[in-house]
């Protein structure tokens, strides 16, 4: 979609942004000074899992949790997916980490470089799963990870790109059904936002490292509804079984039935 050819009124911005906050599910609040939140306090949980994305925020947000001393682990998990292409691009570029090579290197070995590199993580408390091209994967091969390294875990602390935050706790949850005693904790590290400068479409965000293209961050906003319904064509129990069941709450639907309406078909599903 391109994003200019559509004049947004103040109702769609608002709307996107209610759908935007619902899927960066996040257990816990404000932030403290050291870009952590207040109330993620250190040895908290058994591990850090990073999804590897391509929103470059979210892994620094693990690196801080890392270096916190939230976790004794963290665990990169990501191989070639739909977002690769686009992370390789954004760490050429930095302005640091271009020093990392990119080139047929899969998200988890990257992001690890990184995390090694210029965040000081002794290379020792980092356990990679390079293999997974999706987020059911993702949670599927990380638990088999955990399991290899015989690393007992009862609360993870599991960090995604935003806008699939609330799916990834749902998929994580589904591949650890027989594990009640397990609690994940979900920060997406930020909440996105967008604002209408003029007639113009941006992010009200300061200061956030690598993040979407708008076009991009729309197509995968409006394409989470969906996948979290629990009906034919969703990805819950009644559908693909992807995920387990997500209560969608009436007013999200009604707002996200509103962003349809004004300009669904200005959108490409992803």
């Amino acid at each position: 979609m391109d994003q200019n050819a559509f004049l947004f009124t103040s109702q769609d911005v608002a709307a996107l942004n209610e759908v935007a906050a619902f899927l960066a599910l996040d257990n816990f609040g404000p932030k403290r000074s050291d870009g952590l939140p207040e109330h993620m306090a250190a040895g908290s949980v058994d591990c850090i899992i990073l999804a590897g994305n391509c929103v470059l925020e979210t892994a620094e947000g693990a690196f801080r949790a890392m270096k916190g001393d939230v976790g004794p682990k963290l665990l990169i998990t990501g191989g070639v997916g739909h977002a690769t292409e686009v992370l390789r691009r954004k760490v050429a570029m930095h302005a640091v980490y271009r020093a990392v090579v990119t080139d047929a290197r899969t998200e988890a070995h990257i992001l690890a470089d990184i995390a090694e590199r210029f965040w000081s993580i002794d290379r020792s408390s980092i356990l990679i799963e390079p293999e997974s091209t999706n987020s059911g994967e993702n949670a599927l091969l990380s638990r088999r990870v955990l399991e290899n390294a015989d690393l007992p875990v009862r609360t993870i602390l599991l960090i995604q790109d935003p806008t699939m935050q609330r799916r990834a706790d749902a998929t994580f949850r589904h591949v650890w059904s027989d594990r009640p005693d397990l609690k994940v904790l979900n920060w997406p590290t930020f909440t996105p936002r967008v604002r209408l400068a003029g007639e113009e479409l941006q992010f009200d965000l300061n200061g956030i490292a690598g993040l979407w293209s708008m076009d991009r961050f729309l197509a995968l906003v409006m394409g989470e509804i969906p996948r979290l319904r629990n009906d034919l064509h969703g990805y819950g129990p009644r559908g693909k079984g992807f995920i387990t069941h997500v209560d969608i709450p009436e007013h999200i639907e009604a707002v996200f039935a509103q962003l349809k309406n004004s300009f669904a078909s200005h959108f490409v599903r992803h």
